[in-house]
């Protein structure tokens, strides 16, 4: 089934040589501005066709009206293999960073934490594929075209996963704020990494504690206990990017 991605930047991305092939964009009729009249000439560019319609037959394909006066109606997402995923961090040449979503149920949350990883310069977001948020316009949106650049890839089971790329060498670290984990400042991230980041409420399974080789904690100063999930992995991805540029 065809799935509808809005907003300007996401259809322009989108448009640009992402994963998920083309098929219509609906524009919204008379003024437009100079950025929205930019996607549609890059939508005819490419060969896709372009229909006028009414603001509220987008706000009625949308479900909303925060769609900026465009829709790009797109085949479903398509997922990297998980093969094809290590392939990629071999041929780069550069130390393996892999996010991996244990149990991400909110979209937005979902769509920042894909934002966060491509601008950190990771190899692959790993998901599973159960209990967890599909690709979705609300996803592709909070995104802001990220989904356009990083593989994303989506597996049966996590605690295998995570056991396969330790076979390949790559280190496990799990994100939780409990007692005895090591502070994050603390730790070692020059290597090949995957960084575990459990869901909003209970954070990391069990399952995943038990397959990382290191837990890691932020440290926090004040009265809030825990940081949101996107801005948390958004902190420890960034310091591997840190210590990376020693």
């Amino acid at each position: 089934m065809a799935e509808w991605i809005y907003g300007i930047n996401p259809v322009q991305e989108a448009l640009s040589g992402g994963r998920r092939q083309p098929q219509e964009v609906l524009a919204l009729r008379g003024d437009r501005s100079p950025r929205l009249e930019g996607v549609i000439r890059t939508a005819r560019a490419a060969g896709v066709p372009v229909r006028e319609v009414e603001r509220s037959e987008l706000n009625r394909q949308a479900g909303h009206p925060h769609h900026q006066g465009v829709l790009l109606r797109v085949a479903p997402f398509a997922y990297a293999d998980f093969e094809d995923l290590l392939a990629r961090w071999r041929a780069s040449g550069q130390p393996a960073l892999f996010l991996v979503l244990d149990g991400i149920t909110d979209p937005h949350n979902f769509g920042a934490l894909l934002r966060n990883a491509d601008a950190a310069g990771c190899q692959g977001v790993i998901v599973p594929k159960d209990r967890a948020c599909p690709v979705t316009a609300v996803v592709d949106k909070a995104a802001a075209g990220a989904l356009s650049h990083l593989p994303l890839c989506q597996v049966t089971n996590i605690a295998r996963t995570l056991d396969a790329l330790k076979a390949q060498g790559v280190w496990i670290y799990g994100l939780a704020g409990e007692e005895g984990a090591t502070e994050l400042y603390r730790a070692d991230l020059h290597g090949d990494v995957a960084l575990v980041v459990g869901s909003e409420g209970s954070g990391l399974r069990p399952n995943s504690r038990r397959h990382s080789d290191v837990l890691l904690k932020i440290p926090m100063r004040g009265g809030v206990p825990s940081l949101n999930a996107s801005v948390a992995a958004a902190v420890a991805l960034f310091e591997a990017v840190r210590q990376r540029l020693e």
